[in-house]
């Protein structure tokens, strides 16, 4: 059976080491910069950082690839050339991409280096995926995950890469590298700054009742009750009330987290190329608990052993999980 690469998220050095040490075949992380989708501060790695973590993955057998995934930005485009030439010079393996424009320079001044179409960029037709194969030489296109399975085997027959699906973490229900929501809200866009609900702009207040209210700016994204745990507040998983006697709903989607583990055998068998975990935000025991019990349950099913199912609920956004779109998807 094909045997898939476990692509593991890594926000710090310290998780690309329990990454590594966990069984993870390839590693993706950024630079602590507006080059990557993961713009947060305390996050990301500055250039020593990665050519050290370059030199503890491959030692380990692991591959590292560098997220250079937003969009580049007029007047600003020297950051993602700089990006890209640094990850080079560090010697990692691919970059992930999904601006067109950083995807031609890097195919053209660093020829040799695997491209790989970030899940930013929403590509999830044969037309656009090969579209991106045949102009820039990706080599692997991470679907978005609105996809069933069945629509992947298809997909699998009629594009020229490899792909790549999320088996674990954020839902990621809204389009892919589309979201203008937070640029609404504060001014910063996920997209072209990195940063989805930059900390900065993030506030909690407690009122006498221990009702927190969650603010986004000036926006209010949600109300917790004293006994709710407050999660942080992104527009798209906020609770929101069509006038204030109306009870608050989710209006975009529910804070509830993906989880494949037991559709391996199914995509292992459609022919999946990686099966990525999300949570470059998330702690380091996140991603060894995570990355533990995915190694384990594909080398079984690769080996043809029945995957011991890991109960994972308790690392889930909202204590919830789903298979999402991958299983059924109710929506045209």
């Amino acid at each position: 059976m094909n045997r898939p690469e476990l692509v593991c998220p890594a926000g710090t050095p310290a998780m690309l080491r329990a990454a590594a040490d966990a069984g993870a075949d390839a590693i993706y992380c950024g630079f602590q910069n507006a080059t990557n989708a993961r713009n947060f501060a305390g996050l990301n790695f500055t250039p020593n950082q990665l050519q050290d973590a370059v030199a503890y993955a491959h030692a380990r057998g692991a591959k590292v690839l560098l997220a250079i995934n937003s969009f580049a930005t007029a007047g600003r485009y020297d950051l993602w050339q700089e990006a890209a030439d640094c990850g080079a010079a560090c010697g990692v393996d691919a970059f992930i991409v999904a601006d067109i424009g950083v995807a031609a320079y890097i195919a053209e001044r660093h020829a040799g280096r695997r491209l790989h179409l970030s899940v930013q960029a929403a590509a999830s037709s044969p037309e656009a995926i090969n579209f991106y194969c045949r102009e820039f030489g990706v080599r692997r296109a991470v679907l978005p995950r609105i996809l069933t399975l069945a629509e992947i085997h298809q997909l699998k027959t009629e594009i020229d890469c490899e792909i790549e699906t999320f088996i674990f973490g954020n839902h990621g229900l809204m389009v892919e590298g589309r979201c203008s929501l937070t640029n609404y809200a504060v001014g910063i866009s996920t997209n072209m700054d990195g940063a989805c609900s930059p900390a900065s702009e993030v506030h909690y207040d407690r009122n006498t009742a221990g009702v927190v209210t969650a603010r986004l700016g000036s926006h209010v994204i949600d109300r917790f009750a004293p006994t709710e745990q407050a999660g942080y507040p992104t527009i798209c998983k906020g609770r929101y009330c069509t006038s204030p006697r109306d009870e608050p709903y989710y209006a975009f989607e529910e804070p509830i987290s993906l989880n494949l583990m037991e559709m391996l055998p199914a995509l292992i068998g459609a022919g999946v190329d990686a099966l990525k975990i999300e949570g470059r935000q998330r702690s380091r025991a996140y991603v060894s608990s995570v990355v533990t019990s995915f190694r384990r349950a594909i080398d079984a099913v690769v080996a043809g052993r029945k995957p011991e199912l890991v109960d994972l609920v308790a690392l889930t956004e909202g204590q919830k999980q789903t298979q999402g779109a991958f299983a059924t998807k109710k929506w045209r």
